[in-house]
């Protein structure tokens, strides 16, 4: 074969192979994932061993994430009975009209413990009024710097949440308010860079998303946009910080592109264990 019969022949090859490459990009985008994780906190409340904990981060409702998807999302939610569930910022793209839909789906979420949720930089940029409008109305406890006392047979946990860390001013000592050193504290953070700076030994363990996984990440398990001033560090999964462990989820919209490679959306279910209780399977 001479060059430029092979260059013919390579030319008509990377057509159908970016079409194809294109079309899975668009299918993982909307491959739901349920990623069921489990850790045991010191000084956990016996009361509070088993309780299941939805994380539902960055739907991105808007051009590239469907109504449809969000209700989807929700009714995978539902289907999981969890105890609580926590919203982790970022829920529509693009523009503010996408807000109020997104939450009037969200508004059918529910859970023993209560439906929270804190706000991450998209909220700032797309529309903040809208934001804390569809919490109210749709009944969901935006956890801006502030935190609530969970109860649970007699026992009581603090679930916390701080506001964006590019857009708004974190206070975490005003979140975590009035627990003592003997209290279990469960921090969300929209934005996982803040356990960086967290010096606060009474967080116990953070919840974030904003990375997305990278979105696209290569087979090598490069991915080259990874939206955290420490690099591929906190781009997905359990990280050590310096004072208290992050999960980082890789939420469930896209941004940017309207694409996934390699880091399919999750809504992730995390299951509480008591170290003085004897673990038991997850439900």
């Amino acid at each position: 074969m001479d060059r430029r019969t092979f260059l013919q022949t390579a030319a008509a090859a990377v057509v159908p192979l970016t079409a194809v490459t294109a079309s899975y990009g668009l299918f993982e985008a909307h491959w739901l994932q349920v990623v069921r994780i489990r850790r045991s906190l010191p000084q956990l409340p016996p009361s509070f061993h088993g309780v299941k904990i939805a994380f539902l981060a960055d739907l991105h409702h808007g051009p590239f994430t469907s109504l449809e998807y969000v209700r989807a999302v929700v009714r995978t939610t539902l289907a999981l009975q969890p105890d609580l569930i926590v919203l982790g910022g970022d829920y529509a793209l693009k523009e503010a009209r996408y807000i109020g839909p997104c939450f009037q789906v969200l508004a059918a979420l529910e859970a023993p413990l209560g439906v929270y949720g804190v706000l991450g930089n998209h909220d700032y940029w797309h529309g903040l009024a809208e934001t804390r409008a569809g919490f109210a109305a749709a009944k969901i406890t935006e956890l801006t710097n502030r935190g609530v006392w969970l109860t649970r047979g007699g026992y009581r946990l603090r679930l916390a949440g701080v506001d964006d860390l590019w857009m708004g001013r974190v206070d975490v000592a005003a979140a975590i308010g009035d627990a003592t050193a003997r209290d279990v504290c469960l921090l969300i953070s929209h934005n996982p860079d803040v356990v960086e700076t967290l010096r606060d030994e009474r967080v116990g363990l953070v919840l974030s998303g904003h990375t997305h996984g990278g979105q696209v990440v290569f087979p090598t398990g490069y991915a080259p946009f990874v939206p955290s001033r420490y690099g591929a560090k906190y781009r997905h999964g359990w990280v050590q910080g310096p004072v208290a462990p992050v999960y980082v989820t890789r939420g469930l919209g896209c941004s940017g592109v309207p694409v996934r490679y390699g880091s399919r959306p999750e809504l992730t279910l995390l299951t509480l264990e008591s170290e003085a209780v004897t673990p038991t399977s997850i439900s």
